[in-house]
């Protein structure tokens, strides 16, 4: 039948709906209709320490405590804190160590927050910092000087194995992000990272989770 002059074409974003319902079912119908659990999480800033830098900013041998679980397993926010100092002493009191201690010292902000001390951070997974721009971060026992790893952490999902095949991934795929509601956004470079030990979590930096109204929405979608 030849098309009518009040046909209107069916929209890109309608067709992608289409085929990603289509798929969701057929996942679902093999893996008994038992959705995963999505958490979305905005993180704010924080760093994460070695052993030797902490035995620096807080003496030797010194043992993070625990401040408040995190949603990970095994992973939490410290009572401690560092003040991050940047270029031409610009600095950030109060920066949260998350624990457990790591074998390199890391620094992740938000977009707002390297503008404010001057770094020019780029956009990094957690972990890859070669050739990252450093810092001081000073504890109440000495300061450090990182050489590298200041980073602003590129939004991403842990997940763990049966879950990714849920989604139909693997690791370091991209998937896609709708944040609804009336600041509707869809993020689409949501890096995956797959670990037996992990539960379903997106993690993305407060400047993307104030811009997309997370905390005003539970309309969120999680795709391929």
């Amino acid at each position: 039948m030849p098309a009518t002059e009040t046909d209107s074409p069916i929209r890109r974003v309608e067709i992608e709906k289409i085929v990603r319902d289509l798929i969701t079912t057929r996942v679902r119908a093999t893996q008994g209709n038992n959705a995963p659990t999505l958490v979305v999480d905005a993180s704010a800033r924080h760093c994460h320490v070695s052993r030797e830098d902490l035995d620096v900013l807080y003496g030797k041998g010194y043992e993070l405590s625990i401040h408040k679980d995190l949603y990970q397993p095994g992973n939490y926010a410290a009572r401690e804190t560092v003040t991050i100092i940047g270029p031409r002493s610009r600095l950030i009191s109060n920066l949260r160590i998350l624990g457990p201690i790591r074998p390199q010292s890391q620094v992740e902000l938000a977009f707002t927050d390297a503008i404010m001390l001057g770094i020019n951070a780029p956009i990094r997974l957690s972990g890859d910092i070669a050739g990252t721009p450093g810092c001081f971060l000073m504890g109440p026992k000495g300061m450090v000087e990182l050489k590298e790893g200041v980073i602003r952490a590129a939004i991403h999902v842990h997940m763990n194995p049966a879950e990714a095949e849920y989604y139909g991934v693997k690791h370091k795929d991209f998937m896609k992000l709708r944040i609804g509601g009336a600041a509707s956004v869809v993020f689409n470079r949501v890096q995956v990272r797959v670990d037996p030990s992990v539960l379903l979590n997106v993690h993305m930096d407060t400047d993307e989770a104030n811009a997309c109204g997370l905390h005003l929405t539970n309309d969120i979608e999680l795709y391929k």
